[in-house]
């Protein structure tokens, strides 16, 4: 993954958060914090998704066939009260 924007939202969830990278043509889930959310897959470099709820400072994390995408300060997702 190499970035998602914007990086950060409200903490009741339910903004649109694109995700960039590669390798995200067969991606099963999209997941922030350990929290599933709900995704479309736009291209093998383009993901969107839906943030859940939540409180913090969380990292996206993307599953494809590939494995889970490594952590990184690209993939920092922080809630807003």
């Amino acid at each position: 993954m190499t970035g998602i924007s914007p990086a950060s939202g409200n903490s009741a969830g339910g903004d649109s958060v694109t995700i960039t990278g590669s390798g995200f043509t067969d991606a099963t889930a999209v997941d922030f914090g350990g929290i599933g959310a709900v995704m479309q897959v736009n291209s093998d470099t383009q993901i969107i998704a839906t943030s859940p709820p939540g409180s913090g400072i969380v990292d996206v994390t993307v599953v494809a066939p590939g494995g889970m995408s490594a952590t990184s300060p690209a993939d920092l997702f922080s809630y807003q009260g």
